[in-house]
């Protein structure tokens, strides 16, 4: 146990000193980092009860967490791709009877056709109002098919994403999804998802919600090394359409909601579930699109989502009468996931706007 604690510790300390390195290159921090062929062979003649395989292994780890995500390493086996049966789109389903929930497992060749015919789907028999895109723990890295998705939902000729084989523009076009979108995000959304996610807001064809996704939207390329493993080495960053490039810090969201890891889970795997707490507040303002049911609990002032707070201002409905409409409404299943929750509030509201308008 000795002995891997020390391990770790000398990976912890390459780690700081590759970075130190780094930050001293870029300028960004005043220069005096040791330099690590020194610190390496000065651990190796030195410390005892170790091996060489043992340090060696150390090393690797330190560079590798030091430099991410700019450098992964794929263990044997890792490049194996998903069968070709595998759906790009896990799950497509009408929530509240007019938002087109869509879940993206991977974005891939073919994934465009499946969001349109997912949409399609949902809306034969009823007028769509909003579509959620949700690219949680979604990956990939076809960065033409994230194009071609985002082109989906763009009318006009706009630039979209720049990958290092020339800029790829949307198509004008009639047919395009017209109607709100809002894409949810987290810290597994990452690669060519995180670049999808990122040609929506651009474009203005939608808004992003969720966590900071995970800062691997890169042009890389594969070495292979002795033992069977691959070294993958980002070359450049991907570009956006204006001609910057994608942040190795990930994709921050136009608005933020903050969910631990294991609650997105639970969440994720059954929005209308949750982590077994109960009723949520989601915190932070946050109202959830459900409709209460009648219980035995004391009477509370009942909550009202942003659609509902939009309509009463523009229609100049009373708290009263929301709340007696709710009363005949049929009760629904009741929305937990946080994110998702606030992406329907959204939705609705600007939907409500919409109606408004002359």
């Amino acid at each position: 146990m000795m002995r891997n604690a020390i391990l770790s510790l000398l990976a912890g300390l390459l780690a700081f000193a590759g970075q130190a390195g780094l930050r001293a290159q870029t300028n960004t921090e005043p220069a005096g980092a040791p330099d690590f062929k020194e610190v390496y062979e000065a651990i190796r003649a030195h410390m005892s009860g170790v091996s060489e395989a043992e340090l060696n292994r150390a090393a690797v780890q330190g560079l590798i967490a030091a430099l991410g995500p700019k450098v992964l390493l794929l263990a044997t086996g890792a490049k194996t791709q998903p069968s070709a049966g595998a759906p790009m789109v896990s799950r497509s389903v009408l929530v509240d009877g007019e938002v087109a929930y869509v879940r993206v497992a991977k974005v891939g060749e073919g994934l465009a056709g499946a969001v349109r015919e997912a949409c399609q789907k949902v809306t034969l028999t009823n007028k769509l109002k909003g579509v959620v895109l949700d690219l949680r723990y979604a990956s990939g890295d076809d960065y033409a098919a994230a194009a071609a998705t985002a082109d989906l939902f763009v009318k006009k000729e706009l630039p979209l994403l720049d990958w290092g084989k020339g800029l790829v523009r949307s198509k004008a076009k009639d047919d395009a999804i017209s109607v709100p979108v809002a894409v949810l995000v987290n810290r597994a959304t990452a690669g060519a998802a995180e670049a999808l996610a990122a040609a929506m807001r651009e474009t203005g064809a939608g808004l992003v919600l969720g966590g900071k996704t995970a800062g691997q939207a890169m042009i890389a390329q594969d070495f292979p090394l002795r033992n069977g493993d691959h070294l993958r080495i980002a070359t450049a960053a991907v570009q956006l359409g204006d001609g910057s490039p994608m942040s190795w810090q990930g994709l921050k969201p136009d608005i933020s909601v903050d969910v631990s890891a294991e609650d997105e889970r639970a969440y994720y795997a059954d929005p209308f579930k949750g982590p077994g707490r109960g009723e949520l507040s989601a915190g932070g303002g946050l109202s959830l699109t459900n409709a209460a049911g009648v219980t035995n609990r004391p009477m509370r002032r009942p909550r009202f989502n942003e659609a509902e707070l939009v309509r009463e201002r523009r229609e100049g409905l009373s708290e009263a009468d929301l709340a007696g409409s709710r009363d005949r409404e049929p009760d629904r299943p009741v929305v937990q996931d946080p994110t998702l929750a606030r992406a329907l509030d959204l939705l609705k509201g600007l939907a409500v706007v919409r109606q408004t308008r002359p």
